[in-house]
């Protein structure tokens, strides 16, 4: 299984797409094994969900993501899950141990990306992206 996180470094970044890195963990036996740092490659509609996809990615986590790309991911059979924030790894562990939770948050709107995902937690309580 391969977890994928959209980055900042190693924090988890509000906008998917818009992220400067992916961190990339692969586990084997509910662990993870391995992890790579790979670079973003460029925000195209429908380009990234495909890239991640493609390299055997599994599982998505972000703090926020558009529809298109969502629909894409479910398409081709990748969990989504958005609302994150904070540490990347520390996240995919939460993920690994059932205790990280999507919100659902979809950003609608571009010029709000630095809003998207904001306030959720990893204890899974449930907050909700509302434009202004």
């Amino acid at each position: 299984m391969k977890i994928a996180v959209a980055s900042d470094g190693n924090a988890i970044w509000g906008h998917f797409g818009h992220c400067e890195n992916f961190n990339i963990y692969t586990v084997e036996n509910g662990k993870i094994i391995s992890s790579e740092s790979v670079p973003n490659p460029g925000h195209k509609p429908g380009f990234l969900p495909n890239f991640l996809a493609d390299m055997g990615v599994n599982v998505i986590i972000a703090g926020g993501m558009g529809g298109g790309a969502v629909d894409i991911f479910n398409e081709r059979n990748v969990e989504v899950v958005v609302g994150a924030e904070g540490d990347a790894k520390a996240a995919a562990e939460a993920y690994l141990f059932g205790s990280l939770k999507s919100t659902g948050a979809v950003c609608h709107q571009h010029e709000h990306e630095g809003e998207c995902g904001s306030g959720a937690t990893l204890s899974g309580a449930s907050h909700h992206h509302l434009p202004d």
